[in-house]
């Protein structure tokens, strides 16, 4: 087991290194330990059959006895969607923001979990889990109440950035005050672990306003009904399209689960009330397509989701001809696929299709930091050293390399596992402790090295044979081999189907020239046909299908 030294203040990122999602951090100080944000991830093809994954928590749940507690610094589902998943394993006190704990409090119904302590926290506020004090700083970000946050300890004061810009003028919540950095950089910052996920690109995030201005140039250039797709948790995004809409004379309605709840508990914590009212989904209908808005969930091509489901046409709502659909959100790595897939169907149907690479209108702006953010954070709180986390390994190289320009004296790029000492005399990444991922199934969590993710990937690359044998004591067959096969033929073409009765030959031959005392053994017997059933396939198709062998002695 890894020692991690009371005397010295670390942090262990479980999740969202190297990665997009599934965030995870913990800081170890006193021998007790802090866990900020529980988030979830997108499946993809390495896992057939699964749509998120999850932050393995077996590290923090071996020390649960030393767990302060937990924070969340917000609600996108990157930092809050595994909570639910993950609590009873970790049985925390949680603390986090009014609009965060509605969200959550909502997530924890749908599991049915009824006691779990929420503490409410207010921005600026001082929270005390000894040995860390931890003050919560708003910060401009695409959902309410993002709480930055300085924690401190004996060792020092570290600012966790969390997710955030420079926005001047935010259309939900207050702007990134500088003043707070640039006085807590005076008192002296050991560490920031900052948020790299624009770390690549040059200038400033341009701010949700101009989104706004641009969708609603767009809508009025439109002629049929508009689809507009975000991130349900987008709730700046929501509030713009609202506008935007109203602006160019159009109602708005909302299709997707995810999206309800979240204009749900925006509207519970009072936000949104300055915006126009949604009508219903069933009130489309009614009112001319010229005249509405479709806000949609499947930004990133999810199958489930709403958008996904309507290009298929297996929604209750119908695209037609002249309709068109924005993407209001940027792509995540990895999901490209799944997105041009959507994005076929869509303009198959002959719907027109917007995203922000098509169009000089700015339709979408990101929630993170660019690098002339980033610099202004650095200049301000002047750390000792940085530790860039949130995004995969180029944004954080990226993030790396602008910290040692500004002269950051310890840059340390983690790993997840990393174990990063945050010292003035000793800085650096001593130790590893082993994390990995899980996997969601509608009634399973399960790792993702379990062995049933490893025999659905075969399956998908090379197909099965199963044969049932029924033999007599001296393994002569009573009756023909039945030989099954899935993802090998087609049994509406007649030569392929050749070669399915040749195989069946193949194995009465095979199984007659055997050795009486191997035939008359069901161990030696199984396996002898299963290498040589696959290895005749191997032959013919250059495939190695998962085969299995399945003998009745009578």
């Amino acid at each position: 087991m890894v020692h991690i030294s009371p005397d010295h203040l670390h942090f262990i990122p479980l999740g969202g290194s190297e990665q997009f999602g599934v965030n995870l951090n913990v800081y170890a100080f006193g021998g007790k330990y802090l866990a900020v944000d529980c988030g979830l991830g997108f499946a993809d093809e390495r896992f057939p059959g699964i749509d998120l994954i999850l932050p393995d928590p077996e590290f923090l749940e071996d020390r649960r006895k030393d767990l302060s507690g937990m924070i969340i610094t917000h609600a996108h589902e990157d930092h809050i969607g595994a909570v639910a998943y993950l609590w009873p394993r970790l049985k925390c006190p949680i603390y986090c923001s009014q609009f965060t704990a509605a969200v959550l409090k909502n997530k924890f119904a749908e599991h049915g979990i009824k006691k779990a302590p929420i503490h409410i926290i207010k921005p600026h506020q001082t929270l005390l889990l000894a040995p860390f004090e931890i003050r919560f700083v708003p910060v401009t970000h695409s959902i309410p109440e993002m709480m930055c946050l300085f924690i401190s300890c004996a060792a020092g004061t570290v600012v966790h950035s969390g997710d955030w810009n420079l926005d001047p003028t935010p259309v939900i919540g207050t702007a990134t005050d500088p003043k707070v950095f640039q006085e807590a950089g005076k008192k002296g910052i050991l560490a920031y672990i900052g948020d790299s996920t624009n770390a690549q690109f040059d200038g400033r995030t341009e701010s949700e306003v101009k989104v706004e201005q641009d969708l609603g140039t767009l809508f009025s250039q439109q002629k049929g009904r508009i689809l507009v797709t975000i991130f349900a948790s987008n709730v700046s995004r929501i509030q713009t399209v609202l506008r935007a809409a109203a602006a160019s004379g159009r109602q708005v309605a909302i299709a997707g689960r995810s999206l309800h709840r979240m204009t749900a508990a925006a509207k519970e914590c009072g936000y949104l009330k300055n915006a126009p009212d949604f009508i219903s989904e069933d009130d489309l209908a009614f009112v001319p397509a010229e005249k509405t808005v479709l806000l949609v969930t499947g930004s990133q091509g999810e199958a489930r989701a709403a958008l996904a489901r309507i290009a298929r046409g297996q929604h209750n709502f119908k695209i037609t001809k002249g309709d068109t659909v924005i993407f209001s959100a940027r792509t995540i790595p990895g999901n490209d696929a799944a997105i041009n897939n959507v994005k076929n169907n869509l303009v198959a149907a002959g719907v027109k299709v917007i995203d922000p690479e098509s169009t000089d209108y700015t339709i979408h702006v990101s929630g993170h930091p660019k690098r002339g953010e980033i610099t202004d954070m650095l200049q301000w709180l002047k750390p000792e050293i940085v530790v860039p986390v949130h995004g995969e390994r180029v944004m954080l190289e990226a993030h790396a390399r602008l910290a040692e320009t500004l002269q950051v004296p310890h840059v340390f790029v983690p790993t997840n596992g990393a174990v990063v000492r945050l010292s003035k005399t000793a800085p650096g990444i001593v130790d590893h402790v082993e994390t990995g991922l899980l996997v969601v199934e509608p009634r399973r969590i399960m790792m993702t090295n379990h062995q049933a993710l490893s025999e659905r990937r075969k399956l998908q690359q090379t197909g099965t044979a199963h044969v049932s044998l029924v033999i007599d004591y001296d393994g002569h067959l009573l009756s023909a081999p039945q030989i099954t096969t899935f993802g090998l033929f087609d049994p509406e073409d007649t030569e392929e189907q050749d070669f399915g009765n040749s195989i069946t030959e193949e194995t009465v031959d095979f199984i007659e020239g055997l050795k009486p005392a191997d035939r008359r053994d069901d161990t030696i017997l199984a396996e002898k046909v299963r290498i040589a059933l696959r290895n005749y396939i191997n032959h013919y198709l250059g495939l190695k299908p998962v085969t299995s062998v399945h003998i009745t002695r009578l």
